[in-house]
């Protein structure tokens, strides 16, 4: 196995911690280094932990033009992840930096999330488990999630597989998406339509957006107006979508009957009185963390890395 020169930085966590990412990767470029003892997002200071490296493999924290600019050797950026919100794309390729980023690697797993996510509020699974830890017999079973209308706002890689996994559920699927889903209508009898239709017809609504300008705060105090308060919201794509505060209040009014959270407006949040809400259910950003897509995630940029460096 050829072994490169190149000097490749780790500011994930996740990935610098995994055993077998980190072998893989060590045994391709053996000056690499990881960021083993920072803070799981964000390093307080990236452009110091970057400055003499020719390649780095990015996780959730944020790279915009005034950090890439200090970065002079940095030839070469790969994403562990999915998204590329964090990262100025644009300014990038301008400073002549390579980007390798391979869309839907951890689909399976933010889709199987979404749909655990769908059952367990759909069923009464998580907040009928809250009074019985307290040691009350309360029994609620809630209602089916089969034959139920779903809402998928977003239909990327993980909102086309989480349509695939619903398939034995018999549900109605309302698809809304600034592109054209035809090819998505046709293979699973979906129907594309506007999102007003969408907010006002759906039993559950299942986020699935990048995060961008249009995007960001979409699911607003409007937005939650429209939902039929028997409704139930999930988001396991980004956390800006969602603003908090709309969110605490429609659930402390019972504007809609649940809401359930990987993702939040700041990681982690602080507002405790938000997180100890009986009809929300949250989990600390894990939907594309499953043990196969941490390694899909993590062998996916060291692929871009080999590419980029076996030519240089």
């Amino acid at each position: 196995m050829k072994q490169h020169k190149a000097r490749i930085k780790v500011t994930s966590r996740s990935f610098s911690r995994h055993p077998v990412l980190k072998q893989e990767l060590l045994e391709l470029f053996p000056n690499s280094v990881f960021n083993t003892d920072g803070p799981p997002t964000g390093l307080p200071n990236i452009v110091e932990f970057l400055k003499d490296a020719d390649g780095v493999i990015l996780g959730l924290e944020e790279m915009d033009r005034h950090v890439l600019q200090q970065l002079e050797n940095v030839k070469m950026i790969a994403k562990y992840g999915v998204g590329l919100d964090n990262l100025d794309v644009s300014s990038a390729e301008e400073l002549g930096i390579t980007i390798g980023w391979t869309g839907g690697v951890n689909k399976r797993s933010a889709s199987e999330q979404a749909l655990g996510f769908m059952l367990g509020l759909s069923r009464n699974l998580f907040f009928s488990s809250f009074p019985l830890k307290n040691g009350k017999w309360e029994k609620e079973g809630g209602a089916f999630l089969t034959g139920k209308t779903v809402g998928i706002i977003g239909c990327g890689h993980i909102g086309t597989d989480l349509i695939y996994l619903l398939q034995p559920f018999n549900c109605q699927i309302l698809i809304c998406d600034i592109l054209d889903k035809s090819g998505v209508v046709d293979t699973y009898g979906a129907t594309q339509v506007l999102q007003d239709e969408l907010l006002a017809e759906a039993d559950v609504i299942s986020l699935h957006v990048p995060l961008t300008e249009l995007t960001q705060g979409m699911v607003n105090e409007e937005f939650l107006q429209k939902m039929k308060p028997t409704a139930h919201l999930i988001n396991n794509s980004r956390g800006p979508v969602v603003e908090q505060q709309a969110l605490k209040n429609a659930l402390q009014q019972n504007i809609i009957a649940g809401a359930a959270l990987d993702v939040f407006e700041s990681e982690p949040p602080d507002d405790i009185e938000f997180l100890d809400l009986p009809n929300l259910m949250v989990t600390p950003h894990i939907g594309g963390s499953a043990n196969e897509a941490i390694l899909a995630m993590g062998r996916s940029a060291i692929s871009h890395l080999k590419r980029h460096f076996q030519n240089v």
